[in-house]
């Protein structure tokens, strides 16, 4: 009879913690009203869109929630195109679908040098689409071929193949040409610009983009210098440290300098923050903080659901800290390199490989059960929405706001605010427009290289809550 009763409740609990798992938030996730922001969009009369322009605050507000309803589903509409240009990073430096040598994409210009790399690229995606036309069980081969057929593009017969090639013969024409453009934005800006104006270029130079989901160690590396800074001046002192949101986490496919994909996709910057929260100080151990990811996508809101529900089985997570050798890292960098994920979880001893003709370390870091398990995935867009549920103490947002506009980027500050609390932080790499009526003012920043090659680094500046 006894063991009868256990097993109904051990029924019951697997029942009840399974429901919370697959609806991770309660939160009282909504849109702005017009009136919590009705002062910012009044300092921002030039850059308000065409339907915002009304020439009364009775018109400005019947507009405003239509405009949001339009601009959220613009604004999620934008993952399709960023999830093919992550496509075209991977068929520019994937080495599990081919043989062939990745593209060098800082060729001196040369015409020589140009025809060979067109080759080399249009081989690549010869390539590509036939790994997709023999799938198999890859992550990564599904995920592209289920995009590629929804667009009415197969995989099955050669015929089929051709075409999805010159499909991504067009995409990669046009993410190499948009890459020149920002190229010589940022060039523009650098001459005509002080180095705040360059900064502020830098922070919005993806707003036209699609909205990507790549990542790597580099930013999350960078945040735990800006930890160690915010507590070394008292800005964050221990056991001040609860709640904690992450902005966009991200999704390791292949990121845009590397491309490795020799590993299962994985997010790293939830994991990674309270490993930095951990070995900073600031927290006595991982069960004293809630992390909330806060992120469009529902790849990466279903990948941290999964991860959640495999913890709750006992299962660990496991993420991959891929270091090219070839990089001539600062000291820094590859000391955080050799420590990330210590303090919540174990590291296998580091391999070596050779992939495309790049020299790799890898790290594999085993984490523990109960660290995914206070990891919860909201799906909330800042630009719009705000939780009445959360009150911050630090929120972090890492190659976020670069794909928003200056009006998109101050909306978003205002919702931050509204989920911060009073005193919080917000830690960015993007230089915002600081307007009174946001309640967010910048305090400091700190500058962390990566590597030896020119602007391979991040600034990191501290908002504040007033």
């Amino acid at each position: 009879m006894r063991s009868s009763i256990d097993v109904t409740r051990r029924i019951l609990l697997t029942a009840v913690l399974g429901a919370s798992l697959v609806a991770p938030s309660l939160a009282q996730m909504r849109f702005t009203s017009f009136g919590e922001v009705r002062n910012v969009l009044s300092r921002l009369a030039d850059v308000l869109p065409p339907e915002l322009k009304v020439p009364n605050a009775f018109d400005a507000e019947r507009a405003w929630m239509p405009w949001v309803e339009r601009q959220d589903r613009a604004i999620r509409s934008r993952l399709q195109r960023g999830d093919e240009e992550t496509i075209v990073n991977w068929t520019l430096f994937g080495t599990t679908f081919t043989t062939l040598p990745r593209v060098p994409l800082d060729s001196p210009g040369m015409a020589a040098d140009e025809s060979e790399r067109a080759k080399l690229i249009a081989a690549r995606i010869v390539d590509l689409a036939n790994a997709l036309g023999a799938a198999g069980q890859d992550e990564r081969r599904l995920f592209a071929r289920e995009l590629f057929a929804k667009q009415g593009y197969g995989t099955s017969t050669p015929a089929e193949r051709t075409r999805l090639a010159g499909h991504l013969a067009d995409l990669v024409q046009g993410v190499l040409t948009e890459r020149a453009e920002i190229t010589r934005e940022l060039q523009t800006a650098g001459r005509a610009g002080s180095t705040s104006d360059q900064f502020a270029a830098r922070s919005r130079v993806f707003r036209d983009r699609g909205l990507s989901l790549d990542t790597s160690f580099r930013p999350s590396f960078a945040l735990e210098q800006a930890l160690a800074q915010l507590r070394q001046r008292g800005l964050l002192k221990p056991g001040t440290i609860r709640d904690v949101a992450v902005i966009g986490p991200g999704l390791d496919f292949t990121d845009k300098s590397s491309g490795f994909d020799f590993y299962p996709q994985q997010t790293l910057q939830p994991f990674a923050l309270i490993d930095s929260l951990l070995r900073v100080g600031l927290l006595k151990d991982s069960a004293s903080v809630r992390v909330t990811t806060l992120d469009i996508s529902p790849r990466v809101n279903d990948h941290l659901r999964r991860a959640r529900q495999r913890a709750s089985a006992g299962e660990s997570y496991r993420f991959r800290l891929p270091l090219d050798r070839d990089v001539k890292w600062k000291a820094p960098a590859v000391a955080y390199w050799k420590a990330a994920g210590d303090r919540i979880g174990s590291a296998a001893p580091t391999s070596r490989a050779t992939i495309a003709g790049a020299n790799v370390d890898v790290r594999t870091v085993t984490v523990r059960p109960a660290v995914t398990l206070r990891i919860e995935p909201l799906d909330l867009n800042v630009v719009l929405q705000r939780s009445a549920a959360h009150q911050f103490d630090l929120v972090v947002a890492t190659n976020v706001f670069v794909y928003y506009d200056v009006l998109e980027q101050v909306l978003a500050l205002s919702n931050v605010r509204a989920m911060l609390k009073p005193g919080g932080l917000l830690l960015s790499n993007n230089a915002l427009l600081e307007l009174p009526e946001s309640g967010m003012r910048s305090i400091g920043y700190v500058t962390t290289e990566y590597s030896e090659a020119r602007d391979d680094g991040d600034h990191i500046v501290f908002y504040q809550a007033q």
